[in-house]
């Protein structure tokens, strides 16, 4: 029976082909850790310090690179005007909104007043842009003043931040606030509210990646063990309390690979100032 046998061109063929794949491979795996690169330099810029209190943010992708946001934006008024967000989807699509969304944050927080002015900006300027790729995000925007303690906020969708009274050592979630995710809805008036905040007081603003990371028996992390961590860890710096949220989810997780990006950013006042 005629048995097929390449040629050795036919052969040579095979293996070019194979090492086209093989430098494709390598050049696409460069690309995204070139991209990782570039999102981790975005979301590690430079966080804003102020008289009587501190914030830090960190984010931690489920892939090599992630949906999630957070950013800082000190106003010309003395305020920090502060962002947190999770794009629908995962890796390099969910990248690249998370980018569409800074780019339009850090253009409409010069120009606008307030949290709620802001978010309605930015659904006016990505909403087309969304609508096109079927996609839609979430935010959460505040403003703290460092004078006067007044913290003030808008959501889009996006899970409000928790409280912690620095006095009575209670923690619960900020006054709800109505507002549709950015891309739901075109024409969207957001609307604020506003806290005083005082002495130790902190604000903890997260994404989903906390609250649903899950163990080897698909159970979730959740709320409640959150609010534990977060009262058991109240008396720290915002660092060593991120790192005890980080540790907690680790331990919970006992190596079970991340689903969702995990995002969180911690705002705590550290003294009274005058006019408080």
């Amino acid at each position: 029976m005629y048995k097929y046998r390449p040629t050795f061109t036919q052969r040579e063929r095979v293996i070019d082909n194979q090492q086209i794949m093989d430098n494709m491979d390598k050049t696409l795996q460069r690309e995204i850790n070139l991209a990782r690169n570039i999102q981790m330099q975005l979301l590690n810029g430079k966080t804003p310090e102020f008289e009587g209190g501190e914030v830090i943010g960190s984010s931690l992708p489920a892939r090599l690179i992630g949906g999630d946001y957070y950013d800082f934006y000190p106003l010309v008024n003395g305020k920090i005007r502060i962002v947190v967000g999770d794009v629908m989807g995962k890796g390099i699509p969910a990248a690249m909104l998370m980018i569409l969304t800074r780019d339009a944050f850090r253009r409409v927080a010069e120009i606008t007043d307030s949290p709620a002015e802001t978010l309605t900006s930015m659904n006016q300027a990505l909403y087309e842009d969304l609508r096109t790729l079927k996609s839609f995000v979430t935010l959460i925007c505040a403003d703290y003043d460092p004078k006067t303690g007044i913290f003030t906020y808008a959501s889009a969708g996006h899970h409000l931040p928790l409280y912690i009274n620095g006095r009575d050592k209670t923690i619960k979630e900020l006054p709800k606030v109505s507002g549709i995710m950015l891309g739901g809805l075109p024409d969207q008036v957001y609307k604020e509210m506003s806290i005083q905040l005082d002495e130790q007081d902190i604000i903890f603003f997260y994404t989903d990646g906390i609250v649903e990371a899950q163990n080897k028996d698909g159970e979730q992390y959740k709320l409640e063990r959150l609010v534990q961590t977060l009262l058991e860890n109240h008396e720290k710096s915002v660092g060593e309390i991120e790192r005890s949220v980080m540790d907690s989810i680790h331990q919970f997780t006992q190596g079970v690979p991340q689903k969702d990006d995990i995002t969180m950013v911690l705002l705590k006042v550290s003294k009274q100032k005058n006019g408080y």
